[in-house]
C-alpha cells in the first residue's frame, strides 16, 4: 500500500494539538482532557494537564471488561526454567489486583516508589502493573546489575518497598538476586520498609526477619481473603514509573514517564509504527530492565489489546540459534522486535539459517531493529533468510518511544539500508553544528529535536529538573539534545552513526564509560585512566579501558589487567561486557588536559585517524598502537 506518511506527518507538524487531541481518544480517561498541552508547566511544558486516568485500568481491566477476558494477554516461555504459562486478560488482572492489594498491605500508597528487581518472569510485569494500578512509582532495575549499582538507584528513588526474585537464570549458571540485594541494601543510605521475595524453584534464597516477605504467601493469603485493589485515579502528569539510565558523571538519572502521555504515545505506535492490531501477537525480545521492555513488553501491547510475550532465554544457547524460530512459530508471532547484536549472535552460530528450516514462521509480517545501529550487512541478512521487511527504527531511553523509524501502519517507505527511515510525528529532527545552525545534507552534526518534546517523552528527571534542563536543554536552546551525531541524505532520511557523549552500547545496553573509569580508578595501583568503546562485530561495542600504573609500581602488568577486569564485574556487573584492559605508559591529552578518547577509538577500531592539532605529545599516540597490537586488536 502506498505510504500515507507524508499525510500524517503533515498534519501534526500543522497542529500539534489537534493531532494528539484525536490520538488522545484512544484511552479511556477518567477525567477527559479540555487541555491538551499546557507550555508554561514543568521543564517545557506538559501534556493532558488537567485529566485524569489509570494505565493499568487501560492496560487490563478495560480489555477484561470489554470482550477479551479470555484471549491471552501475555505469554511467558523460558527455555531456562524449562516453564511455559500463558495469562488471559481477565487472569492477568486479576493477578494484578491481587498484588496491588499486598501492596497496600505493607502500606504502599499512590506516590511511593517501589524498585522491581526481577528476572524476566511474568511476576515482574505484574509487579509493575500492581504499581501503576494503585499510583506507585516503578523503578525496575535489570538483574545484571551488581550491587553498587542498585544501591546508587536505591538511594535516588528512596523506595518503600522493593519487590524481588531469588534469582536470575542464565544459560550454565544461576544468578542469585538476594545477597546483591541485601549487599545494596546495606550500601545504601536510604532503607525499603520491606522486601517481598519470590522464591523460585531454582534456588532458596535467605530471608531477613522483619524486613522480607515471601511473596507466594501473601499473594496465597490475600486470594483467600478475596482481596483486590481497586484501580487508582491520577493526574494525567503523575508519574508512571522512574527508568535510570547511565549519567555521563556515573550519577544515574532517573527519567520520568508521565501516565497520560505516556499511554497516548504508545497506544498510537502500535497500530500507526508497528502495524498491529487487537489481539495479534507481538514480541519485543529485551528485558523489563530496559526501556523497550516497559513500552513494548509490558504497556503498549496491553494498551493495544495485543497479547505479549515475556521471554527468559537468549537468541542462542537456548537450546540452539533455533530459539527465535520456535517462539515464533509456537505462538504464531506477527511481529518480532529486537537488538540488532541478536541476529548477529544467531548469524554467527548459523550463517545459513540451517535451524530456520525446522519451523514454520508464516505468522511473522515484520522484524523491527533498535538499541543500536543495525548494520547493513545484518538487516540484509535478516532479509534474506525470513523474507518479511527488516525495519531499524531509532529511539532513546528518553523518548520512550521510536523517534526515526518507518511506519508499518501507514505503509512502508523505502528501506534504505543503515538508515532508520524519517522522523515520526511528533518529533522536528534537526542537524546541526555547535552554534545550532543546520548543516547540509550529508554532514555528520548534532541530533537534536526542537521542542516541546511530544507525549510519552521525559517531562523531567526524578526530582531534578536543574538536572534535566543541564543535562538535555541547555546546550542547544530550544532543543532537546540526543547526544548522538549524525546526517541527513537528500532524500531526508536519517542516519544515526553514534554517541556524542561518552556513554557507549553495548548489545543495545547504553553504559557509561565514566562509570567505569571511576571503578578502573579505585584499583590501587591505577594512577589514571580512560574507557573507550570499541567496535565489535557481535555486540555492537564492547569497553576498552587503558590503564597508567602508578609510579613504583612492580608488579605484572598482565596480573593488574585481569584484575581490572574482574573488579567492573563485580562493581558494575556481566552487563558491562568488559573483558580488555591495556596498562599503557601514558594517556594522549590536549594541552588543557583532557584525555583524546575520540583518537584512542579512531586507533583501536582501525578507523583512519590523524593526531589532533591540540595534542600535547603525538608520539603517545603511537605508543598506543602498539600497545594494541601486543594485544592482538
Amino acid at each position: 500500500m502506498a505510504s500515507r506518511y507524508e499525510e500524517v506527518y503533515g498534519a501534526w507538524r500543522a497542529n500539534p494539538e489537534a493531532f494528539w487531541a484525536q490520538a488522545a481518544r484512544e484511552v479511556d480517561w477518567i477525567k477527559p482532557p479540555t487541555q491538551i498541552f499546557d507550555a508554561d508547566a514543568g521543564v517545557y511544558g506538559h501534556w493532558f494537564p488537567d485529566a485524569t486516568c489509570n494505565t493499568c485500568y487501560n492496560a487490563l481491566d478495560r480489555h477484561a471488561d470489554g470482550g477479551r477476558a479470555e484471549q491471552a494477554a501475555l505469554i511467558y516461555d523460558s527455555p531456562l526454567a524449562d516453564a511455559k504459562r500463558i495469562y488471559t486478560y481477565g487472569q492477568l488482572r486479576d493477578e494484578v489486583a491481587t498484588l496491588a492489594a499486598v501492596l497496600q498491605d505493607q502500606g504502599v500508597t499512590k506516590g511511593d516508589r517501589v524498585i522491581v528487581y526481577m528476572p524476566m518472569i511474568p511476576e515482574a510485569v505484574m509487579a509493575m502493573l500492581a504499581c501503576a494500578r494503585i499510583g506507585a512509582i516503578h523503578s525496575v532495575v535489570f538483574g545484571g546489575f551488581a550491587a553498587k549499582e542498585l544501591a546508587t538507584r536505591i538511594d535516588d528513588a528512596k523506595p518503600k518497598l522493593v519487590l524481588t526474585a531469588s534469582c536470575g537464570i542464565e544459560p550454565g549458571r544461576i544468578v542469585k538476586y538476594k545477597p546483591l540485594l541485601d549487599q545494596a541494601i546495606d550500601l545504601a543510605s536510604s532503607k525499603p520498609q520491606s522486601v517481598i521475595l519470590l522464591q523460585r524453584p531454582q534456588e532458596a534464597a535467605s530471608m531477613i526477619a522483619g524486613r522480607d516477605h515471601d511473596w507466594a504467601a501473601l499473594v496465597t493469603a490475600a486470594k483467600s481473603a478475596g482481596k483486590q485493589a481497586p484501580c487508582v485515579e491520577l493526574a494525567a502528569t503523575d508519574p508512571l514509573y522512574i527508568l535510570y539510565t547511565s549519567g555521563t558523571t556515573g550519577i544515574p538519572k532517573g527519567v520520568v514517564r508521565d501516565n497520560g502521555g505516556h499511554m497516548v504515545a504508545l497506544k498510537w505506535s502500535m497500530k500507526n509504527m508497528y502495524g498491529i492490531e487487537p489481539g495479534e501477537v507481538f514480541w519485543a525480545a529485551s528485558d523489563v530492565g530496559w526501556v523497550v521492555g516497559h513500552s513494548y513488553i509490558v504497556y503498549a501491547p496491553l494498551l493495544h489489546g495485543a497479547t505479549t510475550v515475556c521471554f527468559e532465554g537468549k537468541p542462542v544457547g537456548t537450546p540452539d540459534p533455533g530459539a527465535f524460530w520456535r517462539m515464533i512459530e509456537e505462538y504464531k508471532i506477527t511481529a518480532l522486535f529486537t537488538a540488532p547484536t541478536a541476529f548477529r549472535a544467531i548469524k554467527k552460530e548459523d550463517p545459513d539459517a540451517k535451524h530456520l528450516a525446522r519451523y514454520s514462521t508464516k505468522s511473522l509480517r515484520t522484524l523491527f531493529l533498535a538499541g543500536e545501529r543495525a548494520d547493513p550487512d545484518t538487516v540484509a541478512w535478516a532479509e534474506r533468510i525470513l523474507g518479511v521487511p527488516v525495519i531499524d527504527h531509532w529511539w532513546q531511553t528518553e523518548t520512550g518511544r521510536c523517534v526515526v523509524g518507518n511506519l508499518v501502519g501507514l505503509g512502508l517507505l523505502p528501506v534504505i539500508h543503515g538508515s532508520p527511515t524519517v522522523p515520526m510525528p511528533g518529533y522536528d529532527v534537526r542537524i546541526v553544528d555547535e552554534a545550532v545552525k543546520p548543516v547540509e545534507d550529508g554532514k555528520m552534526g548534532s541530533i537534536v529535536i526542537k521542542l516541546p518534546l511530544p507525549p510519552g517523552c521525559l517531562p523531567t528527571l526524578w526530582q531534578n529538573d536543574e538536572r534535566m534542563s543541564e543535562s538535555y536543554l541547555s546546550e542547544f536552546p530550544g532543543f532537546y539534545k540526543t547526544a548522538d551525531a549524525g546526517f541527513r541524505d537528500a532524500g531526508g532520511y536519517l542516519y544515526i552513526m553514534g554517541r556524542t557523549d561518552d556513554i557507549i552500547n553495548v548489545a543495545g545496553h547504553r553504559l557509561s564509560t565514566g562509570g567505569m573509569e571511576e571503578v578502573l580508578a579505585s584499583h590501587p595501583n591505577v594512577a589514571e585512566c580512560a574507557v573507550i568503546g570499541m567496535k565489535d562485530s557481535l555486540k555492537g561495542e564492547t569497553p576498552l579501558g587503558f590503564i597508567v600504573l602508578k609510579a613504583g609500581v612492580d608488579r605484572d602488568p598482565a596480573i593488574i589487567e585481569k584484575e581490572i577486569v574482574a573488579l567492573v564485574r563485580e562493581k558494575i556487573g556481566p552487563v558491562a561486557a568488559f573483558k580488555m584492559a591495556v596498562v599503557v605508559d601514558r594517556l594522549p591529552k590536549t594541552r588543557s588536559g583532557k584525555i583524546l578518547r575520540g583518537t584512542m577509538k579512531k586507533i583501536a577500531d582501525h578507523d583512519e585517524w590523524t593526531a589532533p592539532a591540540t595534542i600535547d605529545d603525538p608520539a603517545i599516540l603511537t605508543e598506543i598502537v602498539d600497545a594494541l597490537q601486543k594485544k592482538g586488536v
